[in-house]
């Protein structure tokens, strides 16, 4: 599902360049949960971003769903994103002004699904984390561990391949961010989806298929 090659990406030039990834290599089998563990700093919302096509790597292959995101323009890396690629953030990145449905309905109208089917979708969706009760109110109206779940419905709601979480429970207390991590792996495994989640979460830790760990801009072996 990601095959990644050889990846390089440095901020800024002279001596003032910091480089951020140095020569990343990795492949994740789909329907795989990886987790990316590394110190901040590391690299790992980068990382996230070359794979996803939100940013260009220097150098290096990134290939996703059998698409090679390096190769495209920035037209083809809108539709990956759109079509193929979802993202779980850690500020949740909700609508205030939308209720818990109608934010995960957004990607679904972006993708022009026909109302009638968005609205099943967005009540399954909805009903699988747990918010089936929830559908109108808004983010302000919800707790923290409540608006993650709407963020992981919205991010799912469009069946992607592949989904890229970037400290999904860095905002959430230790109880609530293993409810959440214990859902995404559920949510993940009973949709068919493949998911790379950066975290520092001992709980998604324990739970992943497998574990890249992050160091300086380099893969190493934890």
């Amino acid at each position: 599902m990601v095959d990644v090659r050889d990846v390089t990406r440095t901020y800024g030039s002279g001596p003032t360049a910091t480089p951020a990834l140095r020569g990343v290599s990795f492949a994740i089998g789909e329907g795989k949960l990886v987790a990316l563990r590394g110190r901040s700093g590391s690299g790992k919302t980068t990382l996230l971003n070359v794979v996803g096509g939100l940013d260009a790597p220097d150098s290096g292959t990134v290939v996703v769903a059998g698409q090679e995101v390096t190769a495209m323009d920035e037209r083809d890396r809108m539709r990956l994103r759109r079509e193929t690629v979802a993202y779980i953030f850690q500020s949740f990145g909700l609508l205030p002004v939308l209720s818990a449905a109608e934010n995960v309905g957004v990607p679904l109208r972006i993708s022009g699904v026909a109302p009638r089917q968005r609205e099943e979708r967005v009540s399954l969706m909805l009903s699988i984390v747990g918010l089936a009760g929830h559908t109108k109110q808004r983010p302000g109206e919800l707790s923290g561990g409540q608006q993650q779940r709407v963020a992981i419905a919205r991010a799912l709601a469009t069946r992607p391949a592949l989904l890229l979480a970037d400290e999904p429970t860095g905002q959430l207390d230790q109880e609530t961010g293993k409810q959440i991590m214990r859902l995404l792996r559920a949510v993940v495994r009973s949709e068919g989806v493949t998911a790379l989640v950066a975290t520092h979460d001992p709980a998604l830790i324990d739970i992943a298929d497998s574990v890249l760990e992050l160091a300086d801009g380099r893969i190493t072996d934890g």
